[in-house]
């Protein structure tokens, strides 16, 4: 037997066609755990790059779209008329870097930014109240009627709704001469600058800075600014600050009525409350041409108590003040009016101007005529005709078909 027998031959390991050695495979083929993780780590960094760049994309858009309503960049032209009223507005006492107590106004962003966005001058109303938040967009803005276009980038938006804006919308305002307070306030209100409520609020109770308004009726009447605010042709802003309004008409009435006028009343021992009194019955007596001889009436009835007037001043035009409605004949119910006003039932001055005299009647209340006439009337040619004696004036009257029919 040979020395083999009894011993298996071991078996041949069969060379692998692709040359490689034969790497383990599970039951039914599968891949090793270890490359299929590998397969999906790529896989994920793709999407992860794939989504990065997207998104990327995506803010760059958003931002270039958000840019260009910020920036004002090709947007269609539009142009519209924008309001900001005053009860937007919050007013707050801070102390600023100098310590000196001011008051801040700060405007409704919301309340901005609705409007803006439905006059179609911006788009994001959310981006334009963040670019407020970080400029202080809000302090820089006053109430008013503005125009905007979208040709202005928000920057030029905030600027525009200043009070120093030259897109605030402006008004021609003529005041004639003889105007009560009340119709100047109306006036106003009917060209939009302030409404009445808030005009008379303010003559009331704002503490004008000029000295002929001191200690003249205290604060709290708004008949205080009664004749001291010159009729004149103004040029005012829609919407605007009524402090500011009053003040431009008050302070016209501080250029024309000069220094030398001040220095001559005073010198005769008037004020300028009494002059402006007088010169505010002229006004509202005068045709047009004869205010010097109305004054002259008036001094005279004032200073001769003993004439035949007895110091009563008889002027229609303080009863017309006192009534709700101007009537076009008085009664004698109207002259019985308890009024400090009724220059029938009082002699002296009434209680203060009855409207605003204009330059002319200004004047001619420091200047009477010095004719010596103590009455008037309307004749038929629709002037007025002036007396020394009351014999004169009912003996023009009877010949006046005027006065005819009672």
């Amino acid at each position: 037997m040979s020395h083999y027998e009894g011993k298996r031959e071991a078996p041949r390991r069969q060379p692998q066609r692709d040359g490689g050695s034969a790497a383990p495979r599970r039951e039914g083929g599968q891949q090793p755990p270890r490359r299929r993780r590998r397969r999906l780590r790529a896989w994920g960094a793709l999407l992860y790059v794939v989504l990065v760049i997207g998104v990327s994309a995506l803010l760059a858009g958003l931002g270039w779209i958000w840019a260009g309503d910020v920036l004002a960049l090709n947007k269609a032209e539009v142009t519209a008329t924008i309001t900001l009223p005053d009860d937007i507005f919050t007013y707050t006492e801070e102390t600023n870097e100098e310590g000196e107590t001011v008051t801040v106004s700060r405007a409704d962003v919301g309340y901005v930014a609705d409007q803006l966005k439905q006059n179609d001058i911006i788009e994001y109303k959310w981006l334009f109240k963040l670019f407020c938040s970080f400029t202080n967009g809000s302090e820089k803005m006053t109430s008013g009627t503005y125009t905007l276009s979208t040709t202005m980038d928000y920057s030029a938006i905030i600027r525009n709704l200043s009070a120093k804006s030259s897109a605030r919308t402006e008004v021609t305002v003529v005041i004639p001469e003889g105007s009560t307070l009340k119709q100047i306030f109306e006036i106003l209100e009917q060209n939009g600058v302030a409404t009445v409520e808030e005009l008379t609020d303010t003559a009331a109770n704002y503490d004008f800075k000029f000295s002929f308004l001191k200690d003249v009726i205290p604060l709290g009447d708004a008949t205080r600014l009664e004749g001291y605010l010159f009729p004149d042709t103004y040029i005012f802003y829609q919407n605007m600050d009524p402090v500011q309004a009053l003040n431009k008409m008050i302070l016209r009435f501080d250029e024309v009525f000069t220094e030398e006028m001040r220095e001559e009343a005073a010198a005769n021992g008037q004020s300028i409350h009494d002059i402006v009194t007088i010169a505010s019955m002229i006004e509202k007596e005068t045709t047009g041409n004869d205010q010097t001889d109305i004054a002259d009436v008036i001094y005279n009835r004032l200073y001769n108590p003993t004439s035949e007037t007895a110091g009563y001043l008889n002027i229609d035009a303080t009863i017309q003040y006192i009534l709700p409605e101007r009537k076009e004949k008085l009664t004698a119910e109207d002259l019985a009016i308890d009024s400090p006003y009724n220059t029938y039932k009082y002699t002296g001055l009434p209680a203060g101007p009855i409207a605003s005299p204009g330059q002319a009647s200004l004047r001619a209340a420091m200047n009477p005529s010095g004719n010596g006439y103590y009455f008037y009337a309307l004749g038929d040619d629709g002037e007025h005709h002036f007396f020394k004696s009351y014999s004169g004036l009912t003996s023009f009257k009877a010949s006046q078909e005027l006065y005819q029919n009672g």
